[in-house]
């Protein structure tokens, strides 16, 4: 495989951070978000090099890569591959400022890895998820791609993780009563 056709298709590596390639023929889609991973890439950055004796590409400065709603952020973004009759993507490490956007959710973190054979996306550092008005700060995010199940650990100089969660309003109750 040629340097420019392994770039071409380095391009649409960076949002594998966020999500997961399809496994079948049919539309890939998160549970939670409606996400179709076969929705066209959109990656934008200052720099891209191919380090192709060392199986990996770098794309720095303002990584922005967008696929149908979810949109990734970060200053560098590391794809990790091999080169075994064509391009397989390994990993994906991003560093700077790492966020991940969809309409509803969106996770931050200092580093974000994404292991692509296990299907698991870390966030590690100052990790804020929030959603709507809930929010959950800690120091590690795993969000396994197979079971949509996501985990935050302590982190920082407590080790504990905080949040703060919207508590509907219940019918007969006012936002003054206390007991």
């Amino acid at each position: 495989m040629s340097a420019m056709t392994r770039l071409r298709f380095l391009l649409l590596a960076p949002v594998l951070i966020a999500v997961a390639p399809a496994q079948s023929q049919q539309p890939a889609r998160s549970a939670r978000t409606g996400f179709n991973s076969n929705s066209p890439v959109d990656v934008q950055a200052d720099r891209i090099e191919v380090q192709d004796r060392a199986d990996r590409a770098i794309f720095s400065g303002n990584v922005v890569a967008t696929q149908g709603n979810m949109t990734m952020n970060a200053a560098r973004v590391t794809v990790v591959y091999t080169n075994n009759n064509g391009v397989d993507v390994q990993r994906m490490e991003a560093t700077g400022g790492v966020r991940l956007h969809t309409p509803s959710e969106t996770a931050t973190g200092n580093v974000g890895l994404y292991d692509v054979n296990r299907r698991l996306v870390t966030l590690i550092g100052g990790v804020h998820l929030t959603q709507g008005q809930n929010r959950v700060q800690g120091g590690r995010l795993v969000l396994d791609l197979n079971s949509h199940r996501a985990v935050v650990d302590g982190g920082g100089s407590n080790g504990r993780v905080s949040g703060r969660f919207t508590v509907p309003r219940r019918q007969g109750t006012s936002a003054t009563t206390t007991n």
